[in-house]
């Protein structure tokens, strides 16, 4: 069994279920402290995170990922339990052997390996770990980033584990990722009878058409990076429940996940011009989960396509499609960011696994990134 088979399958037995770490984070400070970093560990709470860096001077390089998983689910629909990792036909199930505990276990035995070799690299190597990607995203990295620059520590490169590749590993990095805008619609109408329409004010009818507006708007092209923004209603709410009341209001959840061709602003007033169009008593709660952030091909994104093709032999493909990540706390500082971990048909899935040699690929490969950047 390899270190990092080793390591995965020690995080993975942890149910550390969002936000509770369970011990992985202290297993991988104690190997990361045993290599000379100084390892900080940050409470912000209910959630822990910890900084560790190896060095005092730039550029920096930092890890970062996150130790929490999603929910198991029915444990009696898994053919093994899910923090009980098992080994079969050279995949390692269990929660989080994807997103993103084979990633976690591969940077720090990449880093063990590369620190043997290179003693004295140059700049510093860093681990961002937080245990809140998978929940509200309040107390975890955002925190830590803000943490780091009210010292005016500063990420040049930051290397994100979450599970990229689509067929092979290594096939697709992800050098960005789309905003996403949440909107939480109340319409308002009158509450009344069916059987006297004339005395009251059906929501859901006078939302309808404003709706189909919504739905059928052209908001932007994307460009060379990024596919067109796009609009989706998520839920809709309205009535008591009895068949005979027209209800007093109708509440619309919906999300912009949006290229950098559209702004946060931008959006809100194109809705709320829509909406005032059609005369609607309304009002609408929003939530930005994250701005869209580009990391342009450079020295980091070279770093990563070149370890691809040495270790997988194979010519990777720049993508931003997918959800959210914590890569959209860093970027904004500056950071080049880069997303490149393991297979990820599986992740929040019953059975979720990970083969087993692509463990060991990509430890080699951010290695390989490491050589490239902190050796010359």
């Amino acid at each position: 069994m390899s270190d990092t088979l080793d390591l995965a399958i020690q995080l993975v037995s942890r149910p550390s279920v969002t936000p509770d770490d369970a011990g992985c984070q202290a297993l991988m400070c104690e190997r990361l402290a045993a290599i000379g970093f100084h390892i900080e560990t940050l409470r912000f709470g209910e959630v822990d995170n910890f900084w560790a860096r190896r060095g005092n001077q730039g550029p920096v390089l930092a890890f970062a990922g996150h130790t929490d998983v999603v929910p198991p689910g029915p444990e009696d629909q898994w053919s093994s339990p899910p923090f009980s990792p098992e080994i079969r036909d050279g995949l390692l199930y269990g929660r989080g052997t994807a997103d993103m505990k084979g990633s976690l276990a591969a940077m720090v035995t990449a880093c063990e390996r590369f620190v043997a070799a290179h003693p004295d690299h140059r700049g510093s190597i860093a681990f961002l770990i937080t245990s809140d990607e998978e929940g509200p995203s309040i107390d975890g990295t955002v925190k830590v980033v803000e943490h780091l620059q009210a010292r005016n520590e500063k990420i040049d490169w930051c290397l994100v584990g979450e599970p990229s590749s689509r067929e092979r590993l290594g096939d697709t990095i992800k050098n960005g990722r789309r905003g996403s805008l949440n909107g939480i619609l109340t319409i308002r109408g009158k509450q009344g009878h069916v059987a006297y329409p004339q005395l009251a004010d059906n929501p859901v009818h006078r939302a309808a058409p404003a709706l189909a507006e919504l739905c059928a708007e052209h908001w932007d092209d994307g460009n060379a990076f990024f596919p067109p923004t796009t609009f989706q209603v998520s839920n809709i709410h309205a009535g008591t429940g009895a068949e005979n009341v027209i209800p007093g209001e109708i509440e619309v959840m919906f999300n912009f996940r949006f290229s950098t061709e559209s702004t946060e602003q931008g959006l809100k007033d194109r809705v709320t011009a829509i909406l005032d169009r059609h005369g609607l008593d309304y009002d609408i709660r929003w939530r930005l989960s994250g701005h869209p952030f580009l990391t342009q091909p450079g020295e980091l994104v070279e770093a990563c396509t070149a370890a691809i093709r040495t270790h997988a032999g194979i010519d990777t493909e720049l993508s931003t499609s997918g959800g959210t990540s914590d890569g959209r706390f860093i970027a904004p500082t500056g950071a080049q960011v880069v997303e490149l971990g393991p297979l990820n048909a599986s992740i929040h899935q019953v059975d979720e696994c990970v083969g087993v040699e692509d463990l060991d690929t990509l430890s080699r490969i951010y290695e390989d990134i490491l050589d490239r950047l902190l050796t010359t």
